[in-house]
């Protein structure tokens, strides 16, 4: 009878040895492919935002405005802006239900695909009042200072809300929407659809209490500006040319 050739034990050692070499180097490449592309969907993500927005803010082009439609002509608020892009207050979009989840492999505009866990939206409620919620499983947060402005009314700061009107897009260098981290701005007892730096600040945005970018890309935020560029920063304060200090009242 012919023999069989079988493997030896350290035939067959050496060989898990190598598949275990090989697999220690592959997974790493393969573990940094998938953060890249999810980082990558991301800005796509706000890409589509700022496109929306600037179709939004244009006085030709911009369709319903919801109750913005009560301002003074050509004017509008960044608040009403995320309401219709997550489909809730005034432009709800889920029938007659009253509590929407979103399921967090879901593919709406306003999800960074890093940010795992349900979403939920509220009938009759916008962004900053509990439209949409936790806190911690929110991606994106719009300038505040595009929402609400520091004013110094005889040495004393007061907060006054905004309306834009299409000038708004007419500022580049003005940073609209970014990654933020909700877990940090539930503990600072805020709502995260809204962020910006404290700067200088001696009113209510002291003390970075608005301020919680979420470093969730490799270390990284994704930042979408007024002209619809994206960009993955570390280091978002120290960027030339960003204009953080801008705010529509002054």
């Amino acid at each position: 009878m012919p023999r069989v050739r079988a493997f030896t034990l350290i035939e067959l050692l050496i060989t898990i040895a190598i598949i275990a070499i090989l697999s220690s180097l592959l997974l790493p490449a393969l573990g940094g492919a998938r953060t890249a592309a999810r980082g990558f969907r991301c800005q796509m993500a706000q890409r589509a935002v700022a496109f929306d927005f600037s179709i939004y803010a244009d006085d030709q082009l911009h369709g319903d405005r919801g109750d913005d439609e009560q301002l003074r002509r050509g004017r509008f608020r960044v608040e009403t802006f995320q309401e219709s892009q997550y489909g809730i207050s005034e432009f709800w979009s889920w029938g007659a239900r009253q509590v929407v989840e979103l399921p967090f492999e879901g593919s709406d505009p306003m999800r960074c695909p890093e940010v795992d866990g349900e979403v939920v939206l509220r009938r009759n409620a916008p962004c900053s009042e509990g439209g949409v919620s936790p806190p911690e499983h929110i991606s994106y947060g719009f300038n505040l200072r595009l929402h609400m402005a520091e004013v110094d009314k005889g040495g004393r700061i007061r907060v006054q809300r905004v309306e834009l009107t299409s000038e708004i897009l007419e500022h580049p260098s003005v940073p609209l929407m970014w990654d933020v981290d909700g877990a940090i701005a539930k503990r600072n007892d805020v709502s995260p659809v809204f962020s910006a730096p404290s700067l200088d600040s001696r009113g209510p945005f002291a003390r970075d209490r608005y301020w919680f970018p979420g470093m969730r890309h490799g270390g990284s935020a994704n930042f979408a500006m007024m002209d619809g560029s994206v960009m993955a920063t570390r280091t978002p304060l120290h960027e030339e040319g960003w204009d953080w200090a801008f705010q529509p009242v002054r």
